[in-house]
């Protein structure tokens, strides 16, 4: 489907690339447009079962990419160090490649918890009545992951 890790070396395993994923407080979104623009955005999200879950408003240029072209792809930087006297980098970092598509109903409400939770942990009950009164003004979108590849050097 995708190119494999060029530095295999550096690869690290899903289970490290997963916790990576799911520790990161924000992430960028890539789309690409009908003339073949591409598009990254940075963003807040939730990552669980294998699925990426962002929420947005109910029009934009990401979304306008989505509905006309489903493949994205998803980055995270977790921690990084430069390191001048080597000219290089010690960093962690996550890519996944997957479907996205807008899910509605008791999914887009759990999906909207699950973002509470992780951003707004003190405050499930007020977080709770915000999302009631601004859930049909929202878009929730889920991605599929297809593949999830991590790099890391330490």
């Amino acid at each position: 489907m995708h190119r494999p890790v060029r530095k295999t070396e550096r690869e690290i395993g899903i289970d490290e690339t997963s916790k990576l994923l799911a520790s990161c407080p924000y992430g960028v979104l890539a789309t690409v447009g009908n003339d073949g623009q591409p598009y990254g955005v940075p963003l807040s999200y939730v990552f669980h079962d294998k699925c990426i879950y962002f929420h947005c408003a109910l029009e934009g240029h990401a979304l306008d990419n989505i509905r006309s072209n489903s493949a994205v792809s998803f980055c995270v930087v977790g921690k990084t160090k430069t390191l001048p006297n080597q000219f290089s980098t010690e960093y962690e970092s996550a890519v996944a490649f997957g479907v996205a598509t807008e899910i509605f109903d008791d999914e887009k409400n759990e999906a909207l918890l699950m973002i509470l939770e992780k951003y707004s942990p003190a405050f499930i009950n007020e977080g709770g009545k915000y999302i009631a009164g601004k859930f049909e003004r929202t878009t929730v979108i889920k991605i599929d992951i297809k593949q999830l590849t991590g790099k890391a050097r330490k």
